[in-house]
């Protein structure tokens, strides 16, 4: 599957997609200042299948029934967070097709005592 990450998504999740996808950053494309439908629609004519945001607004500001991407909306861009689940989230993105959204709610890292 073809993947790009959204400016707000932590780069280093990257390495957990590949090599099992091809992954590519919103900042590797030149789309770092794109705004939601523009980006939406640069990834849609590209050929990407699924973009992955911590946009919360994305689903309210866009009419996504007419897209063809899906959207996998994580729920922070907290890396230290997301790092600990990074193989949930690859499972989570292996089960996508369409267009799809699904909503991945990254846990709070427990306190140390």
């Amino acid at each position: 599957m073809r993947i790009l990450l959204d400016h707000n998504v932590p780069a280093p999740l990257v390495y957990s997609l590949r090599p099992n996808h091809v992954v590519e950053t919103a900042l590797d494309r030149g789309w770092a200042e794109y705004t939601n439908g523009d980006l939406i629609e640069a990834a849609e004519t590209a050929g990407f299948e699924l973009l992955i945001t911590t946009d919360r607004g994305i689903r309210y500001q866009q009419n996504l029934s007419k897209r063809k991407i899906a959207l996998l909306l994580l729920s922070t861009n907290d890396w230290t967070r997301i790092r600990q689940v990074k193989h949930l989230i690859a499972e989570a993105v292996d089960t996508m097709s369409g267009a799809a959204f699904q909503e991945f709610s990254v846990p709070r890292t427990q306190p140390i005592a």
